[in-house]
């Protein structure tokens, strides 16, 4: 099979699987409604917990890092001939499926537990040392979207040490959708309105 189809297959299968919508879905089988119409309108696990159930926060938390994960560890088991490739080109597009799906009018998350997920599936040490930023960044100054800010731009310098040039390149490229992504908290952070973790909506 040709390498350009192989990588396509490998990123659409990853784009299809980062599309799932878990906060949405749980939220909504829980009975709470519509997670867009509570607080920043995000699907994601932060939202989620601004509704003041942690067990939904930490289970769409898990899920939405999995699908990242998943995608990057399923997708060499079908082409093992294309391992390394294969593995960051669904990864990344499971980071693009979660931000921009399809069903939902390309409007998701901003994919911070589904590119932690990747880095974690793909080059563990990089993604181990940006789950820590991300914690300890958290810990300190109660701020999801700075943590996720500083992990998502550190994680292309962690490559530097423990990866190759097309993982750097890759988690660069992941690091630019973010903080786009992220511009409105940016701007929050910068007026001092930004909410911190825990905060209800």
């Amino acid at each position: 099979m040709n390498v350009g189809v192989i990588h396509f297959l490998a990123a659409a299968g990853g784009y299809g699987l980062g599309a799932i919508p878990f906060g949405l879905v749980l939220t909504w089988l829980a009975g709470m409604g519509d997670i867009r119409a509570i607080g920043s309108g995000n699907i994601g696990a932060t939202n989620v917990l601004r509704t003041g159930h942690k067990g939904l926060a930490l289970a769409t938390l898990l899920l939405d890092s999995g699908k990242g994960a998943a995608a990057a560890w399923l997708a060499p088991l079908v082409f093992p001939d294309h391992a390394h490739a294969v593995a960051l080109a669904a990864g990344s597009f499971a980071v693009v499926g979660h931000n921009f799906p399809f069903w939902l009018r390309f409007k998701g998350g901003k994919g911070v537990a589904t590119t932690l997920g990747m880095l974690l599936a793909t080059v563990w040490p990089v993604g181990l040392l940006s789950c820590l930023t991300w914690v300890g960044v958290a810990a300190i100054f109660r701020y999801s979207s700075l943590a996720a800010l500083l992990a998502l731009a550190l994680a292309p310098v962690y490559a530097f040490v423990f990866a190759d040039r097309a993982a750097m390149g890759v988690f660069a490229g992941l690091a630019l959708v973010g903080w786009f992504r992220h511009k409105a908290n940016i701007h929050r952070l910068l007026t001092g309105v930004e909410s911190r973790l825990g905060a209800k909506g």
